[in-house]
């Protein structure tokens, strides 16, 4: 079964609810996004894959060349909003407005086509499943921000690709691998439990997934490759989420691009709907 590997394309500043962090600091912060995410893609091209990146607007505007790189090495370009806020923060207005704002800077930088999209910190759940409707009226097909998993999510989310209604038409819902463990429901596909998890319990996870029929989403961050990443002071949930086991955390991450079939969530939902 071809699953799929999605790279979250932002920079390692970019944290919602950080008071320090706010747009108007961000040209003013070191920037490693270019030099990140052309460490993912020469992981990617060395595993002979293609994925989907979702790159951040901003990103975007500043390093159309990056974008252009992306594109030019066969992966899918989706939208991971403009501004990088929680989609729950905002109201159907702002969120179209955001959305149409990464859109529009995707295709000054080169994409010819946005279909998809992933919103920051998985903020599409049940306080904002009206963002739904508001993609699929702004032409998206594919949505990839409903996490199976209690805060970010809901447990009661489908593991599966899964149709979503919406009264502008349907739109398609990928969400990322998850796995239960010691009673609980964890990230196994990104974030701690991606990093914290040896690649063998990965991979079995992966397989379990694909036995069951359900392809594997995976997500990384560029931030997450990087040699020597910038570290600030923050809160306690904030710091385990984004600074835990990054050492090694490359190496164990090509071991998985090796040992799976990976493709861009475009060709994942194409084999999801023929079944």
């Amino acid at each position: 079964m071809l699953n799929s590997l999605t790279v979250d394309v932002e920079e390692w500043f970019h944290i919602c609810g950080v008071d320090a962090l706010q747009p108007d600091m961000w040209p003013q912060l070191p920037s490693r996004v270019e030099s990140n995410t052309r460490l993912v893609l020469e992981e990617l091209n060395h595993a002979g894959i293609t994925g989907t990146f979702f790159v951040v607007g901003w990103v975007a505007t500043r390093y159309p060349a990056l974008v252009e790189a992306i594109r030019a090495a066969g992966h899918q370009v989706g939208s991971h909003s403009f501004w990088h806020r929680r989609v729950y923060e905002l109201d159907p207005e702002l969120f179209a407005t955001d959305l149409q704002d990464s859109v529009d800077a995707l295709r000054a930088a080169g994409v010819a086509e946005v279909t998809a999209f992933r919103a920051p910190e998985w903020s599409i759940n049940r306080r904002s499943e009206w963002a739904l409707d508001v993609l699929a009226r702004q032409g998206f097909r594919i949505d990839a921000s409903m996490a199976p998993l209690r805060i970010v999510g809901d447990v009661s989310f489908p593991r599966e690709p899964s149709i979503r209604s919406t009264p502008s038409g349907p739109i398609l819902e990928m969400p990322p691998l998850v796995a239960d463990r010691f009673g609980h429901v964890m990230p196994m596909g990104w974030g701690w439990g991606l990093r914290m998890s040896a690649p063998a319990r990965v991979l079995r996870e992966i397989e379990r997934a694909n036995r069951q029929g359900r392809p594997a989403v995976l997500t990384i961050h560029p931030w997450e490759l990087d040699p020597d990443p910038p570290r600030i002071t923050l809160p306690a949930r904030l710091r385990f989420a984004h600074y835990f086991r990054l050492d090694g955390f490359r190496e164990r991450l090509r071991t998985i691009l090796h040992s799976a079939r990976f493709g861009p969530l475009h060709a994942v939902a194409e084999r999801a709907g023929s079944r």
